[in-house]
């Protein structure tokens, strides 16, 4: 009895910082989801205060509390709206905060720590596994057994990390490269076009939005190198590090045979309708527009109703002026943005696989048919109920963040809505109504980016309890529905 206590006593760290290491390891296991919750708002709030400081603005002068932390959360969040101008009131050492800041935003909190725990070590164990797992698949949001026929099985979470690592390093880098020799054709100078040109690829990539200039995209609204090098930044952060970890294992081999999963197959799927269905209806929209797209031959109406599309989705750049779209086009704008890009992606919005399930669902009901089915796999219906309390969750934090900014501005519903939408689904277009929003607004709107951000499911998993089993079951009872 003596030699168990005392082989216990062992197991209790000596010190301090020891115990809070323990603490803070069985935290992440037990509960991973509130683990992320808890990690995006320490970050939020460390940002918060570095972007305060004097020597992050550029009047050298303490920013505003709401400013500070509106622009701490958009960074985190890897959204781009903005109360202030981003180009000219930061300094270097303010913009170099914010370069940081959406570079891990973008990746991942959890996936960051993961990367740099494997860097450290050399190894990833079980735990740092499970939490990036959940981090890469909200699925794994809930603690318990999880079936290992997902879009990546726990095996492979070491290698989804070098992919995701080495994927981001390299994206940037050839974005920048390609935006580099336009920036100087422009008349940028060679260090502001060395510097704006991985500042612009770091914005792309992680589908923030930010501009380093005051003149924003205005000088290059007809190079269509500059901005189809930042479209496919924002589609390779958009489509999903799984996506981009699946390529890249299919180029790998060295067979002509390619295995695709559901998840990837879904994703790549929907993500090039709904880019298709946004190119046409922007064309088809504005192109009569004569404050957007009128003005412009056919040729580059065609482009800029795809840049639109593109960004759409999460991108948050734009060449019109987006409070001179039609009311229609604002609409289109609001359902993409709502949707969003691929899962485990440095996009927002209930993303593509989620629409693509709930269609499924549908489809599989008006045939009659019990189970939901595409490319010759089944879909269980736990899927489902994951789909649809995403799609709720994320309707009603919309719907109450917009009723709440209606009542605060006095603004119109369309400008209301659109910027709300943009902030959950961590898009950064806006209609103007986020700079000039009183602030008890602002913190609403950065609210609702942080639950975007962290994700509905997410957030459902951190509410409630670990899973647990339920050993009986209520007498059934149908009610009517539809």
């Amino acid at each position: 009895m003596r030699a168990t206590a005392q082989a216990s006593r062992h197991l209790i760290p000596a010190t301090w910082w020891g115990r809070v290491q323990q603490w803070m390891n069985q935290f992440a296991g037990s509960s991973p989801s509130r683990f992320a919750i808890v990690v995006f708002a320490s970050l939020i709030i460390v940002f918060t205060v570095l972007l305060t400081l004097p020597i992050s603005a550029a009047g050298r002068s303490a920013t505003p509390l709401a400013d500070a932390f509106f622009t701490a959360v958009s960074v985190i969040c890897v959204t781009g709206l903005s109360t202030v101008d981003m180009a000219t009131h930061w300094s270097g050492f303010g913009q170099i905060v914010v370069y940081v800041g959406v570079q891990i935003g973008g990746v991942g909190v959890l996936t960051l720590a993961s990367i740099l725990g494997m860097v450290i070590s050399r190894k990833l164990g079980l735990r740092a596994k499970l939490i990036a797992a959940s981090d890469s698949n909200p699925l794994r949001a809930h603690a318990g057994p999880v079936a290992e026929g997902q879009a990546i099985r726990l095996g492979e979470i070491g290698n989804l990390l070098r992919t995701v690592a080495l994927s981001a390093v390299l994206i940037e880098l050839v974005v920048a490269l390609a935006l580099f020799p336009r920036m100087l054709a422009h008349g940028f100078s060679l260090y502001d076009s060395a510097l704006n040109s991985l500042y612009y690829s770091a914005m792309a990539f992680t589908n923030t939005g930010f501009m380093p200039n005051a003149s924003g995209l205005t000088p290059f609204a007809g190079d269509y190198l500059f901005l189809s090098a930042l479209m496919v930044g924002v589609v390779a952060g958009a489509i999903g590090f799984p996506v981009i970890f699946a390529i890249a294992q299919n180029v790998r081999r060295k067979t002509k045979r390619r295995f695709w999963t559901l998840h990837v197959k879904l994703t790549l799927v929907t993500f090039a309708l709904l880019l298709g269905a946004g190119w046409i209806l922007y064309f088809a929209l504005e192109a009569g527009n004569p404050e957007t797209l009128g003005p412009r031959g056919a040729g580059d109406a065609v482009f800029q109703s795809l840049f639109m599309s593109v960004m759409a989705r999460s991108g948050g750049f734009s060449v019109v002026d987006v409070t001179q779209l039609h009311h229609s086009s604002l609409l289109v704008t609001d359902m993409l943005m709502f949707v969003g890009g691929g899962s485990a992606s440095t996009a927002g919005g209930i993303k593509v696989t989620t629409l693509a399930v709930l269609f499924l669902a549908a489809l599989a009901e008006a045939r009659g048919i019990d189970s939901m089915e595409a490319f010759r796999r089944r879909i269980p219906t736990d899927v489902l109920r994951v789909a649809v309390s995403v799609v709720l969750w994320g309707s009603t934090i919309v719907a109450v963040s917009t009723v709440t900014v209606l009542a605060l501005t006095k603004d119109t519903l369309d400008h209301v809505l659109f910027d709300v939408i943009s902030a959950f689904a961590t898009c950064g277009l806006s209609t103007g109504l986020t700079q000039h929003a009183p602030t008890p607004a602002i913190y609403v709107l950065a609210f609702t980016m942080f639950l975007g951000r962290v994700g509905t499911v997410t957030l459902a998993a951190a509410l409630a309890q670990s899973q647990r089993g339920q050993y009986y079951q209520h007498p059934e009872e149908r009610p009517i529905v539809g």
